[in-house]
């Protein structure tokens, strides 16, 4: 899934050019993308920005309750590791940079680096996110409604029609707080 998601250490994807001829500042290029992806110098940097703002992206939901737990941290680490898109060592990394960066800047940059991954993805690499995003929240045994709404706020961000984020969130429907809630009440659950 994340092959796709982050793309082959090979496959290269095309730098955009700004009216300008700028490319410096291409798809609203953050500060917050540029520190993780100085650390990822080994990588083309296209490739780096997109590893970059799809880890922000994931610790963004992670930090939708305004705290990460150790689940939701393994979470990433595994996210950014499946199909080998990333070894073991720099999945710690860049979870542990991600983390800081949407502890301390997260809200002033959310929809920014949210549209600047949307910028250098493909559709379905964005729909490999949300469904990433998903099991983030998931990651506690329970979706929280704060991390519902970021969820959604994601997927809209993202451009991801009702449709798609309706059959992901199906996938974590008994996951859901208000869900379980409801069960809870009702006895059934």
């Amino acid at each position: 899934m994340f092959r796709r998601f982050l793309g082959s250490a090979s496959r290269a994807v095309p730098e955009p050019v700004s009216p300008t001829g700028s490319q410096a500042q291409v798809a609203g290029e953050t500060a917050t993308v540029r520190r993780i992806v100085a650390r990822l110098e080994a990588m083309p940097p296209d490739r780096a920005r997109l590893v970059a703002s799809a880890a922000y992206t994931l610790a963004r939901a992670a930090h939708a309750d305004l705290d990460i737990s150790d689940e939701e941290t393994a979470a990433i680490e595994r996210e950014l590791q499946r199909d080998g898109a990333l070894d073991e060592a720099a999945a710690v990394l860049v979870t542990q940079m991600a983390k800081l960066q949407a502890r301390t800047v997260g809200g002033t940059e959310d929809y920014v680096v949210t549209r600047e991954f949307k910028a250098l993805s493909s559709a379905e690499q964005r729909l490999d996110v949300l469904r990433a995003c998903f099991a983030i929240g998931a990651a506690s045994g329970s979706i929280s409604a704060e991390e519902a709404a970021v969820l959604n706020q994601i997927a809209g961000e993202l451009d991801i029609d009702a449709a798609s984020l309706n059959t992901i969130r199906a996938e974590y429907h008994d996951l859901l707080s208000s869900v379980q809630r409801l069960r809870q009440i009702s006895g059934t659950g």
